[in-house]
């Protein structure tokens, strides 16, 4: 589901779920667990496998499963992308490819976000697939991508190309395919040579208003899930997965 390698404190994890390494339950659990475990890390990678970093949520699980899956899904998601948007240490993303939803949430949440070449495309078109941001998710995004952008990113749920992100400031650097995961140990050993401390601090000050923003508004989130949670929703979803998704 997850693999992990450290070498030299620099702590690699490798999404490894299934063809897209879809956002599930299981997945985001284990995601957690990983991140408390990486508590003592000089710094951590996140990469995926094949051509997809990660599809973003399991639609077809949440619509097949309903509103009790629906409400153990929505809080850990929320936990998971505030976590790594929140994680002290050193924080770099190599997506491999496709980074979509909650897998493009995933590339901005961090501190240096890198992504293949090829044929990959990154967006968060959350609101064509029929569901509102929970409030970590829409920060992470208001926080991460250019002002002029954010408005249009999240009403047309447009995605790019791994060259227009990069003029579009969603990704930091573009690499090869090959070199993508040395090139993003490399960069994490250079930040994890910053002294802790002063890297932990000054994270924390940068992103203190997003974070804060996140568990501001509770009456927000929950007016989402009952959004998420709902049988109408469930229709539009199972709508816009019979246009655009083979299974």
């Amino acid at each position: 589901m997850i693999e992990r390698d450290l070498t030299d404190g620099i702590l690699t994890l490798r999404l490894a779920h299934g063809k897209a390494s879809a956002m599930d339950v299981e997945l985001l659990a284990a995601f957690c667990d990983e991140l408390d475990a990486a508590a003592g890390a000089r710094a951590v990678v996140l990469t995926g496998t094949g051509s997809i970093f990660s599809a973003g949520v399991d639609l077809f699980r949440l619509t097949e499963e309903g509103e009790e899956y629906v409400r153990r899904f929505f809080p850990l998601l929320t936990d998971l992308i505030r976590r790594l948007f929140i994680f002290p240490a050193p924080m770099v993303v190599a997506a491999n490819g496709h980074a979509i939803a909650g897998g493009g949430l995933m590339v901005i949440s961090g501190d240096y976000r890198l992504m293949a070449e090829g044929s990959g495309r990154i967006g968060v078109p959350e609101l064509l697939v029929g569901v509102p941001f929970p409030a970590a998710p829409l920060e992470v995004v208001r926080w991460a991508v250019r002002p002029d952008l954010v408005q249009q990113l999240i009403y047309t749920g447009r995605t790019f190309t791994p060259q227009e992100a990069l003029v579009h400031g969603l990704v930091d650097e573009v690499v090869s395919p090959d070199a993508l995961v040395d090139r993003a140990r490399e960069v994490a050993t250079q930040l994890a040579a910053l002294p802790a401390e002063v890297f932990r601090l000054t994270k924390r000050r940068l992103r203190a208003e997003a974070a804060e923003r996140m568990t501001r508004d509770p009456a927000y989130d929950e007016a989402a899930l009952a959004l998420w949670s709902a049988p109408e929703t469930h229709a539009r979803i199972r709508a816009y997965l019979a246009k655009t998704v083979r299974r």
